[in-house]
């Protein structure tokens, strides 16, 4: 059995498509194709539902992905222990986040983190959806910390504290009347949110031991992701009420072109952590962003 065929295969299932695979791994499509066919000729099964859309592995694809997924991490790291005879270390990181991480967090890290470390290569995958990071290529992700994993290690990354901002553009307060209470947001054009399941994130509000929570209604549904963005346009232009992480709105109130509402009641929260597996090697390029993320809290 050609240890490349197998590698083509784990690729592939991995990313879902062989163009995808083919764009990581630096290869063409059509040599993937050849050797995932290759494979399942020699074993005589299918190992790949393939459809115009989307890969996806069949129940025995499945399970050798399983099978090879330990192993592959497994030769990965013994051919990573070379890195310690490297000046500097080299490789690819590469991370699953949120869109809020991305839009919030990041900026702050992977500029200097990459001036660190240039022969680093960092690859961001942005996932809104929980998903398991190992299964799917990625050596770490950043979450916050009711979405952790078991068994995985948690590094805190960017502002520990962080809040959900509710503001709205002066013209529309002014024609709607400017809210003293969350629940007087039931009468106002809301802009609402959507996770990529479906369900829908209730707005809410916390002051004085009182905790309220909404599902307002209005005129623009969005889901995460660069939608955002038009949401938040939306509410600068007169649209109707956002409620957002204040991070992403703080620019538009410093500006004066979104007027903060029920302050007192926006509810804080902890920050995200870079959640990784607590094995005992890691590869060299999370280890050096581990170690870069350590020094950073202590400086």
């Amino acid at each position: 059995m050609e240890l490349n065929d197998l590698a083509a295969f784990v690729s592939v299932a991995r990313a879902g498509g062989f163009r995808d695979a083919a764009r990581i791994g630096g290869v063409s499509p059509s040599s993937l194709s050849i050797a995932v066919r290759r494979l399942e000729a020699k074993l005589g099964l299918r190992l790949l539902n393939r459809t115009t859309r989307s890969v996806a592995p069949t129940e025995a694809g499945s399970r050798l992905l399983d099978t090879l997924t330990p192993l592959f991490s497994e030769m990965e790291a013994a051919l990573d222990v070379l890195n310690g005879f490297r000046e500097t270390p080299t490789g690819t990181l590469k991370l699953n986040v949120p869109s809020s991480a991305a839009r919030i967090v990041l900026p702050g890290v992977i500029a200097p983190f990459l001036k660190a470390y240039p022969d680093i290569r960092v690859e961001v995958v942005v996932e809104d959806g929980f998903v398991d990071v190992l299964s799917i290529g990625c050596d770490a992700g950043i979450r916050y910390d009711e979405k952790l994993e078991q068994d995985m290690i948690a590094l805190p990354i960017g502002p520990r504290l962080q809040r959900f901002a509710t503001a709205a553009s002066p013209a529309y307060l002014d024609a709607r009347g400017r809210p003293g209470h969350p629940r007087d947001l039931l009468d106002h054009a809301c802009l609402r949110g959507q996770f990529a399941g479906g369900a829908m994130p209730t707005w809410i509000f916390e002051h004085d031991g009182e905790v309220v929570r909404l599902d307002p209604s209005g005129p623009l549904l969005v889901r995460p992701g660069a939608a955002i963005d038009l949401a938040v346009s939306a509410a600068v232009a007169g649209v109707g009420v956002i409620h957002l992480f204040e991070d992403m709105l703080r620019a538009h109130l410093d500006s004066g072109a979104l007027e903060p509402i029920l302050e007192p009641w926006w509810q804080p929260f902890s920050g995200p952590f870079l959640y990784y597996p607590g094995r005992r090697h890691l590869p060299a390029p999370l280890r050096a962003f581990v170690d870069f993320l350590k020094a950073q809290e202590t400086a």
